[in-house]
């Protein structure tokens, strides 16, 4: 009889257990299975292109002098350096905007080595005046029309990588915001195709990386034109 009742308790007591411990596996095994269907991700990239004008534009303008007296040849170089900026004043390119560097002299006869010809002129010159400016398509329209100084005689140099004109953006931080989102939007639209394809809902974003900007010319004819580019990366989360 004692027994009997000492024995009910414990029957239940265990079944409780078991119980417990059934539901315990069940909740530890379903939160398994949530956690993996977490760890579903997909990454895609996203890519943002812009053309833009060039806001600054360096025109070196080089050209050369020779002669055999040394004097002279500073004097040749002096007017055609005055001549250069007076043509672009009158193009409307401001003196603020025009800079003239220290003219390259060489001797010739001084760098002659062993017996070779006496060259016709022993000293050559090299002077830059550059067009440092904003008002790119100004300038632009200002190299056609450097020829004329040709025909007064100034022999300008051509093909020197130091002579060579550059054109710069700088206005990237006020486009920075709108590629950075078209980007995002473009990668999101790859991602949500791709789990429309494989049956999944797409989910939040679990990590980002956003590429470097980069700027460069929109092709070889066209170095005022440029092309910014930047590429992110996102991964999204996917779900059932």
């Amino acid at each position: 009889m004692n027994d009997t009742r000492h024995a009910l308790p414990a029957l239940l007591l265990g079944s409780g257990m078991l119980l417990g411990l059934a539901l315990l596996g069940w909740f530890a095994t379903e939160a398994v299975e949530r956690f993996k269907g977490y760890e579903r991700t997909v990454t895609v990239k996203g890519l943002a292109e812009r053309e833009v004008p060039a806001d600054i534009v360096i025109w070196p303008i080089q050209f050369t002098a020779a002669s055999n007296d040394l004097q002279a040849l500073y004097r040749q170089i002096a007017g055609s350096s005055e001549r250069i900026e007076g043509f672009l004043g009158e193009q409307g390119i401001a003196a603020n905007e025009i800079s003239v560097s220290l003219p390259a002299v060489t001797d010739r006869l001084a760098q002659q080595y062993g017996g070779g010809a006496r060259p016709e002129y022993r000293y050559t010159a090299l002077q830059t005046v550059t067009v440092y400016s904003r008002q790119v398509e100004k300038v632009r329209a200002v190299m056609d029309k450097l020829a004329q100084l040709g025909r007064e005689g100034i022999a300008f140099s051509q093909n020197n990588y130091q002579g060579q004109i550059e054109y710069i953006f700088t206005g990237l931080n006020d486009i920075k915001p709108g590629m950075v989102e078209q980007a995002t939007n473009e990668a999101r639209q790859v991602a949500q195709k791709f789990a429309e394809d494989s049956d999944s809902v797409l989910g939040k974003i679990k990590r980002a990386s956003q590429g470097q900007f980069s700027i460069g010319d929109r092709d070889k004819n066209n170095p005022h034109i440029k092309k910014v580019r930047v590429v992110s990366t996102i991964e999204y989360y996917l779900s059932d």
